[in-house]
């Protein structure tokens, strides 16, 4: 008898990214496998997102579309986790009778629990904060697996959030912080080093935050972690792993450490994803950021220092509750002053149950439109000169598989995570997984055209 075959739904961040990796894997050591698509699967899970409510009005709509994709074929079963069902909980099952079960952001490892009972009939909605080390006691990636095509990997340092920003949900999603041991997180990275991985990126709601509270109470060797710059340094010394990142730190954890260890580690990358959110003092203060734009131009101008060539993005929020015209004015200051090389922007989305939802000042949405126009459009202009500086130079491209483009043409990362594509004939025999030096010969507001150095290799 053929197993049951599941496939997984993700939105979101790379920490859902990464949580569904580890659901996967609990799916496999259950006896299932992988299905080839949702229409050939038994199993559905969808892992949300809840930090902005477009995200989450996308999974009432997925739900409501599955109705018909259960009916299609007796036994299947829908399971929901991630971030709104966290948020949700067993609501969800009262909204929706054809979904089979709920798993929180601290549950997954009930997952196979739980699809055993739908299998059986029961419903069941599992919720609660685990705030013990239990929560990172989940299978990774297995050391019998086969490398394959992958050359990357996440790795979760630690979780949750004490930062409560006024716009935000996640320490309501995630719960408190709590950072892994620290012994733990060389294990795996060393373990999958051995594997194969040569470029890991650490994982946390605040990384950069890691160690922090037992450092500040001097009990970090008895808790078993340590500051975050010592990690890293840590990290940097395991054979076999090429590129370190990590994402994604708050401002307010930058110190001298971290910034030097942009300078001095090896492996790690010229590249740090710095949300700012804003530009304007007034702005930061009321989203509760506890810095202003003069120390983040501090802390990037010290990184800068460290590493001169480094490449920094970041996310933005237009249309704040009580954000001016004068406000925005210090967001586009702001981009251009920081040299940000590219960022994430959005229009404040207010989410239930945190207090800016209760601001006043709601800024018109025509208005919040129009200022996210006008600040992609000076953002595109910005990483297109940021790209245009790049050509000429030589990189080394880790390639992940064919780029939207397509015919042929390949696509991966390079050290400061620019998307580089390059044209290769089919008989070059790259894929995903190699690693390839390249010129740069074309620059473009989305991604750089690499030409390989090795002329064998010219398309």
């Amino acid at each position: 008898m053929d197993s049951k075959r599941f496939a997984i739904r993700t939105y979101g961040c790379q920490m859902n990214v990464h949580d569904s990796e580890k659901v996967a894997t609990l799916l496999e050591d259950s006896g299932l496998a992988t299905a080839e698509g949702e229409g050939d699967a038994d199993v559905l899970v969808i892992n949300t997102c809840s930090i902005r409510d477009k995200a989450e009005h996308q999974l009432y709509s997925d739900l409501g579309k599955l109705r018909a994709w259960k009916a299609a074929k007796p036994g299947r079963v829908v399971g929901v986790g991630g971030c709104v069902a966290q948020q949700v909980g067993d609501k969800l099952l009262g909204r929706f009778d054809h979904l089979d079960f709920v798993f929180g952001t601290h549950n997954l490892r009930k997952v196979p629990a739980m699809l055993d009972q739908a299998s059986a009939g029961q419903r069941a909605a599992w919720v609660d904060e685990e705030k013990s080390q239990a929560r990172f006691d989940l299978p990774m990636r297995r050391p019998e697996a086969p490398v394959g095509k992958r050359h990357k990997a996440f790795v979760t340092v630690m979780e949750g959030c004490d930062m409560f920003c006024s716009f935000c949900i996640v320490p309501s999603t995630r719960g408190r912080e709590i950072s892994r041991l620290a012994s733990e997180i060389e294990a795996e990275v060393a373990s999958l080093a051995e594997q194969g991985i040569r470029e890991v990126t650490l994982l946390g709601q605040t990384v950069n935050a890691y160690g922090r509270h037992d450092v500040r109470r001097g009990k970090a060797a008895a808790a078993g972690t340590m500051p975050f710059a010592e990690l890293l340094a840590r990290l940097d010394a395991i054979p076999g792993i090429e590129r370190l990142r990590y994402t994604s730190p708050h401002p307010l954890f930058y110190d001298d450490a971290l910034i030097r260890a942009h300078g001095e580690l090896e492996h790690l990358c010229p590249h740090v994803h710095l949300p700012v959110q804003s530009g304007s003092n007034t702005i930061l203060e009321a989203m509760r950021r506890r810095y202003t734009r003069e120390r983040y131009f501090e802390i990037v101008d010290a990184l800068r220092a460290a590493r001169p060539d480094i490449a920094i993005t970041s996310d933005l929020i237009v249309g704040f509750p009580g954000e001016t015209e004068a406000d925005f004015d210090d967001t586009l200051g702001l981009v251009e002053r920081a040299g940000l090389v590219d960022s994430f922007s959005f229009k404040y989305s207010p989410r239930p149950g945190t207090t800016a939802a209760d601001l006043a000042g709601e800024v018109p949405p025509d208005v919040a439109q129009d200022r996210l126009e006008r600040l992609q459009s000076q953002q595109k202009a910005q990483t297109l000169a940021y790209h245009r500086t790049r050509v000429g130079q030589e990189t080394l491209v880790f390639v992940d598989g064919e780029s939207r483009k397509g015919h042929g043409q390949l696509s991966g990362r390079d050290p400061h995570h620019r998307v580089v594509n390059v044209d290769l004939p089919f008989e070059a025999g790259v894929g995903p997984g190699a690693a390839l030096a390249v010129e740069i010969v074309e620059a473009t507001p989305h991604s750089l055209l690499g030409r390989p150095l090795d002329p064998a290799l010219r398309a």
